[in-house]
C-alpha cells in the first residue's frame, strides 16, 4: 500500500505546487420538485453530513448555486465534527466566513468558496455542515440527489447546541459542492454513475466503493466521488452527461493528481443503436484521457460491470459491453486498467454479477463495493 501512495505522491510533485487539494466533493445537479424538501429551505437551518478522505488544518468550502435561477441567501454556516444522526461535537463547531462576513448571497449560476478557516480535520472522519438560510432561496435548489446520508432541517436560525431531533429528514445534499484542505497532496477523482454514487449502499454507513477506496488508501489520498445516479457519458440519462459536466466536475477540482473513469453502462443499457453508442463512448473516453493528461493527471480506466438479470440486458447490449471492455483493456494511453468486470462477475456466468455482490443485478451491495474499493486501491500503481 505504501508503494501505491508513493506513486500518487510522485504525480503530485509534477503539478505546479497546488495550494489546495480536495478531500470531498459531490457533483452538482438541478433539483426537481421530487427532490426538494417537503417544507422549504427558506428561513430554515439545514444540517448535512459528509465523509472526508484527507485530513488537514486549513479548510475551505465550496458552495454551488449553479443550477438555480434565483439567488440563495445564507445567513450563516458552521462546521463541526459529526456524531450519530444529527448530533455534533459542539466544542468543535466553527463558523465560516465569506469575504470576512458570516452572511453571503450566491447568485444564480455561480459557485463560491468560503474564506480559509483553521480546523483540525481528521482523515476519514465525518463532518457536519450546517447552513442557516434566509428568506431568499431558489424554487429549484442546486443539490446532489444521491447523498446516501440523511440531512436534517429545522425552522429558524440554528446554533451549534440546537436540536435537530424533530427536524425534517431528506437524503439529499443542498448547495455543498467541495471541501478542500491546504497543501499539495495526492488526490483522485472518480467519474461515474449510480454504481459510484452508491446505489445499493447503506444510507449513513459510508459504504460506497469510493469510501472503501479512501479507507484502503489509509486517508493519505484525497478521493472525490463525482458519480451521479442515472448519469450517462454521451447523452440521455439523468443530469448533465459526462461530456458536458467533465470540466466542472473533474477538471475544476482542486489539486487532482489522478482520475478514474468508470462510466458507460447507462449509455449502453438505454441504447437503441449499440454500435453507434460504443463508438461515441470511445471518442468520449479518448477526450477525457487527453484533457486529464494535459492537466498532468494519471488516468485509470475501469471496465463496465455485468448486468444480466437487469432490464438493461440483451444480446446486443452485452455485445456492446464486451466491445467497450476489450477496448479499455487494450488502451495504451492510460496509466492503468481497473478491471471491475473481472473482479465481480460470476465465473460460471460471466455476463452476470456474483450473487453475493448483487443488489439488483446492475448495482452492487456493500460487500461488492468493499471488494471494488480495495481492488481499485491495489491497482493504482
Amino acid at each position: 500500500m505504501k508503494k501505491i501512495i508513493v506513486a500518487i505522491l510522485m504525480t503530485v510533485s509534477m503539478q505546479v505546487h497546488a495550494q489546495w487539494t480536495g478531500t470531498w466533493a459531490a457533483a452538482a445537479e438541478f433539483t426537481g420538485p421530487g427532490d426538494m424538501p417537503a417544507s422549504t429551505l427558506a428561513n430554515r437551518s439545514l444540517r448535512e453530513i459528509i465523509h472526508v478522505s484527507l485530513g488537514g488544518n486549513e479548510l475551505r468550502l465550496k458552495l454551488s448555486n449553479e443550477f438555480s435561477k434565483e439567488p440563495v441567501e445564507i445567513l450563516s454556516l458552521y462546521i463541526a465534527d459529526a456524531l450519530e444522526g444529527w448530533e455534533i461535537q459542539t466544542k468543535t463547531a466553527k463558523y465560516l466566513t465569506f469575504g470576512g462576513k458570516k452572511n453571503v448571497t450566491i447568485e444564480p449560476g455561480k459557485a463560491i468558496y468560503s474564506d480559509v478557516i483553521k480546523y483540525s480535520l481528521k482523515p476519514l472522519q465525518r463532518l457536519s455542515i450546517t447552513i442557516n438560510y434566509g428568506q431568499g432561496v431558489p424554487v429549484n435548489a442546486t443539490s446532489h440527489r444521491g447523498s446516501r446520508t440523511t440531512s436534517y432541517i429545522i425552522p429558524g436560525v440554528s446554533k451549534p447546541k440546537s436540536s435537530f431531533a424533530e427536524g425534517e429528514k431528506v437524503d439529499h445534499w443542498y448547495n455543498i459542492a467541495a471541501l478542500d484542505v491546504k497543501g499539495a497532496l495526492p488526490c483522485v477523482a472518480v467519474l461515474g454513475n449510480s454504481i459510484t454514487d452508491g446505489r445499493g449502499s447503506t444510507t449513513n454507513k459510508q459504504n460506497r466503493w469510493p469510501d472503501f477506496l479512501a479507507e484502503a488508501l489509509q486517508g493519505q489520498v484525497g478521493v472525490l466521488n463525482l458519480g451521479i445516479g442515472g448519469n450517462s457519458v454521451v447523452e440521455g440519462g439523468l443530469s448533465e452527461p459526462a461530456v458536458k459536466r467533465f470540466e466542472r466536475d473533474i477538471l475544476d477540482q482542486s489539486g487532482l493528481s489522478a482520475l478514474i473513469i468508470f462510466e458507460g453502462v447507462n449509455d449502453l443499457g438505454n441504447s437503441r443503436h449499440v454500435e453507434q453508442t460504443t463508438a461515441r463512448l470511445v471518442n468520449a473516453y479518448e477526450r477525457f484521457i487527453k484533457e486529464a493528461k494535459d492537466k498532468g493527471m494519471k488516468v485509470y480506466l475501469a471496465t463496465i460491470t455485468p448486468f444480466k438479470g437487469n432490464g438493461y440486458h440483451s444480446y446486443y447490449h452485452e455485445a456492446g459491453r464486451q466491445y467497450i471492455n476489450d477496448w479499455i483493456r487494450n488502451c495504451k494511453r492510460v496509466d492503468g486498467i481497473i478491471d471491475f468486470d473481472q473482479l465481480v462477475r460470476d465465473e460460471n456466468e460471466p455476463d452476470k454479477l456474483k450473487k453475493e455482490y448483487s443488489e439488483d443485478w446492475l448495482h452492487l451491495n456493500p460487500a461488492g463495493y468493499e471488494a471494488m474499493g480495495k481492488y481499485a486501491a491495489s491497482m493504482m500503481k
